[in-house]
């Protein structure tokens, strides 16, 4: 019969170079390389993790001639290692930063919408209370940004659940239904008509957000309720700046948030195509994790966050 590992003991027995050994060999899955970067001899290296694994109860890591994967129970104990990691080198640099007369550190996750309305006017507001306040801000797209925030990497973030495991493992506090509009330059042929028919759409060579993003579903969702295919001649990226120079350099079309182009419909450098297909805004929030209080920074910079969403919707 398995004995259960007690808390008592898994804090008794575990060793921050334990957690670099997993999340090092999880990563390289090789334990030559892996001896080399912790500066250790190979058969000292494979006796820390046989009595790892033997203190665990279980393999951590296959053993196959070429390479060394984490086991099923492994990849758990790897994303622990990993978050643990995580937190104490944000531990280590806030201290760092607190020694030498800084006032904190927030490291917060953004979809490119919120980065470029949301998130710049609750940074002003916090600093303009925190001057010495550090906030670091990561763009990315939502899948990427809950596999950080998951790994202790990110605060908090703003965007959307993208699979239902995520309602599991974080809270999330709606903002604002986000509009979305199709996009091309001053010069597209499409706009010389007053309305482009639906059939029209897919002759035309596109820019995507990837297949599994939120924002690439809601567009495949309106092309399947407006029964036509979904683009085939098409760029699929996540990167805001090739959007822009690939909009501006061809007869190309985007579906965007209205938000992120603002600017550019503003001053005339992008257009927006009068066209049936019926476009749903898709609501995005501040995702926190579950269960786990933040700090008193990051809390402070939810509510303006959240003070901000209502006096945008009031």
């Amino acid at each position: 019969m398995t004995t259960d590992i007690t808390h008592s003991s898994f804090c008794n027995w575990i060793r921050f170079k334990h957690l670099v050994l997993i999340d090092t060999l999880a990563r390289t899955r090789n334990m030559h390389v892996t001896a080399t970067r912790m500066n250790l001899s190979q058969p000292a290296l494979s006796k820390m993790l046989r009595d790892l694994e033997q203190q665990f109860g279980f393999a951590l890591f296959e053993r196959l001639p070429r390479s060394m994967p984490p086991t099923e129970l492994g990849e758990h104990v790897v994303r622990y290692a990993q978050g643990a990691l995580a937190e104490s080198a944000q531990f280590v640099d806030q201290v760092n930063r607190l020694r030498k007369g800084g006032h904190g550190f927030l490291k917060v996750g953004g979809i490119f919408a919120a980065t470029s309305v949301v998130l710049p006017q609750a940074i002003a507001t916090i600093k303009a209370r925190s001057p010495l306040l550090s906030i670091e801000v990561v763009e990315q797209s939502s899948d990427h940004l809950l596999l950080m925030l998951e790994q202790n990497k990110l605060d908090l973030m703003i965007g959307r659940f993208t699979e239902a495991r995520f309602s599991q493992l974080f809270d999330f506090q709606p903002l604002e239904p986000e509009p979305f509009c199709l996009v091309v330059n001053s010069e597209h042929p499409l706009l010389a008509q007053d309305c482009t028919p639906l059939d029209v759409l897919g002759d035309w060579p596109w820019v995507l957000y990837p297949v599994g993003t939120p924002l690439r579903e809601r567009l495949e969702q309106a092309f399947r309720i407006a029964g036509i295919a979904t683009p085939v001649d098409s760029v699929n990226t996540i990167s805001m700046p090739m959007f822009l120079h690939l909009l501006q350099s061809g007869p190309m079309i985007a579906m965007l948030p209205r938000s992120m182009v603002a600017a550019q419909l503003s001053s005339g450098q992008f257009r927006e195509l009068n066209s049936p297909l019926q476009l749903a805004p898709l609501e995005y929030g501040v995702i926190t994790r579950k269960d786990e209080p933040l700090s008193a920074t990051a809390a402070e910079f939810v509510d303006i966050l959240l003070d901000f969403a209502l006096k945008r919707i009031g």
